[in-house]
């Protein structure tokens, strides 16, 4: 029997976006999956090294976020609330126990989840390698193409 295969493409830079495509390859790489992440676009942000400063969470365009009392779109849009709320989640998670998108990036790459930037997004973003942890792999789509067509699970985020 050969083993089974999950693909993610992963699209969004957000704090709360961050969490899907970690939680879900280091749960099917100790379910025993070989796991890849095409990181694309916005999603490049989450192999960043430093997370803390670059990853936010808004309300706006969130509206199945929970919030702890009711406000409207006019406040949520302030400046400075993008960061409260991006401090409130993270204290929320903290609080409730939920591990770091450090932690389970670091878990990922324990669990040899194979974890691929996109190679034009570097470029168009004018990122350097110097910007991302170390490990991961560099490469375009046509890179990412052959495993996710293999693979009996792909899931865009």
């Amino acid at each position: 029997m050969s083993t089974k295969k999950l693909a993610i493409i992963a699209t969004k830079g957000t704090l709360d976006w961050g969490y899907p495509p970690f939680i879900l390859a280091s749960t099917a790489a100790a379910l025993g999956y070989e796991v890849r992440i095409f990181f694309t676009f916005y999603g490049l942000q989450l192999l960043r090294k430093d997370l803390n400063h670059t990853l936010k969470v808004s309300a706006l365009g969130n509206p199945g976020m929970p919030m702890p009392l009711p406000m409207p779109v006019l406040i949520q849009a302030l400046p400075g609330m993008q960061s409260l709320m991006t401090v409130m989640m993270k204290k929320k998670m903290k609080d409730k126990g939920v591990a770091t998108l450090e932690d389970l990036r670091s878990l990922c790459a324990e669990a040899d989840v194979k974890m691929i930037g996109c190679q034009m997004t570097v470029e168009l973003f004018d990122f350097s390698p110097s910007d991302f942890i170390p490990g991961i792999d560099m490469g375009g789509a046509a890179t990412f193409f052959e495993f996710a067509g293999e693979s009996d699970i792909c899931l865009f985020m």
